[in-house]
């Protein structure tokens, strides 16, 4: 399914390269595993056995800028609930991120957004498992968008809010 140099996401590590498929035998027994690099920190490495279909399930594909921008359009339309309830909203953003799934991760950082400038506007900070959620789907989500559409970091965010723009004025 994936080859030596693709780029693709894994899990909540975000954008990685693939950078060798190779045997080793961690526990004793030898097994072939996908030799996985995040981009942009050195010194870490993943090895993903190449049988395992729940950790395959974390290998994605890049999205295409396509699909990007059809994610992002989508974005108002959605319905963004806000649980109210911590212990639910962890667990929930757990399994969001856990998941991958890019509708849902960008969806649960805008709830997350919307709370924390409606938290300001009364002089009060968001959470602190809420902020450390926002920059885990942050990092997965807009390091996927920041590589397909090569821009750098700091502009992913006036992207997504330029996208939004043009289409509420549409």
């Amino acid at each position: 399914m994936f080859k030596v140099n693709d780029t693709i996401i894994y899990g909540s590590e975000g954008v990685c390269q693939i950078v060798g498929i190779e045997e080793n035998s961690f526990v004793g027994i030898k097994k072939t595993y996908y030799v996985i690099k995040p981009l942009g920190r050195e010194g870490s490495t993943t090895y993903v056995p190449v049988d395992s279909e729940i950790l395959l399930a974390k290998m994605r594909k890049l999205l295409t800028k396509k699909e990007i921008n059809e994610l992002i359009d989508s974005l108002p339309d959605e319905t963004i609930q806000w649980k109210p309830n911590e212990r639910d909203r962890k667990e929930a953003y757990k399994n969001i991120l856990a998941s991958g799934n890019r509708v849902e991760l960008l969806r649960m950082i805008h709830a997350i957004y919307l709370e924390k400038k409606r938290l300001e506007a009364v002089h009060k900070r968001l959470h602190m498992i809420d902020e450390h959620f926002l920059k885990d789907a942050e990092q997965v989500l807009y390091g996927e968008f920041q590589h397909v559409l090569k821009i750098p970091q700091e502009e992913v965010i006036p992207y997504i809010v330029n996208r939004i723009e043009k289409k509420k004025k549409s």
